[in-house]
C-alpha cells in the first residue's frame, strides 16, 4: 500500500506553488496534464516505502510554462495557470482537502495583495552587489531629495589617524570619508568630525 507525502501550496493570480515534502526521495516520477491533473510517485525512507499522489487541480494549467525543481528534501513545482484567476482551493473536489494537503504560509499572498503576473520579487539570481560602483557625481540620484536632511548632524566616531586595526588603507578610508562628507553637504546635512 502506498503512502502520501505532505503537500504545501500557495497561489498567485497566474500560478500555483506546490511543494511535495519528501526528504531523500528516489525513483521520482511526475506528470502534469493540461486538464490540471498532477501525479507524483517516489520511494523514500529506510524501507524504500512507496509514496503516491494523484491531485486533480482546481482548473486547467499551462504545462509548457510550468516548472519543477527537485531538491534533497522536497520537490518544488511552479504550476502556471491556464487562465489568470484566483482559485477557490487547490483541488477540484469541494469540501475539506486531504490531511496531507496544507497551505504554505511562507509563500501565501492574499488576493488583494497580489501584484499580478510578474509581480513577485524574483531577481533570478541577480547579484545586487554589482550595482555598488556606478560612479559619477550623480551616482546617488534623486532619492535624497525626498527626505529633509537639513539641520541633521552626522558624527564621525572613527579612530585616530593611523590606528588601523582592521587592515584597511588609511588613505582609502580618508578618501571615502571625504566623499561621504561631500555627498552629505550637497544635500544640506551638517557634518562634524
Amino acid at each position: 500500500m502506498s503512502r502520501h507525502p505532505e503537500i504545501k501550496w500557495a497561489q498567485r493570480v497566474d500560478k500555483v506553488f506546490v511543494t511535495v515534502q519528501l526528504p531523500d526521495s528516489k525513483m521520482r516520477k511526475w506528470t502534469l496534464l493540461p486538464d490540471g491533473v498532477f501525479t507524483f510517485s517516489a520511494t523514500a525512507g529506510a524501507g524504500n516505502n512507496l509514496y503516491e499522489l494523484n491531485l486533480p487541480l482546481f482548473d486547467k494549467v499551462n504545462v509548457e510554462e510550468s516548472k519543477i525543481n527537485v531538491g534533497v528534501r522536497s520537490i518544488f513545482c511552479v504550476v502556471q495557470k491556464a487562465e489568470e484567476e484566483w482559485w477557490k482551493r487547490l483541488l477540484k473536489a469541494e469540501g475539506k482537502p486531504p490531511h496531507y494537503v496544507k497551505v504554505d504560509w511562507d509563500k501565501w499572498v492574499d488576493e488583494d495583495e497580489d501584484a499580478g503576473p510578474g509581480g513577485d520579487l524574483d531577481l533570478g539570481g541577480m547579484d545586487l552587489s554589482q550595482f555598488g560602483g556606478m560612479g559619477g557625481d550623480d551616482a546617488v540620484g534623486d532619492d535624497f531629495d525626498d527626505f529633509d536632511y537639513e539641520g541633521q548632524e552626522v558624527s564621525n566616531p572613527e579612530k585616530e589617524e593611523g590606528d588601523d586595526k582592521e587592515g584597511g588603507s588609511a588613505v582609502g578610508k580618508e578618501a571615502a570619508r571625504a566623499l561621504l562628507k561631500k555627498l552629505l553637504r550637497a544635500h544640506n546635512v551638517v557634518c562634524s568630525s
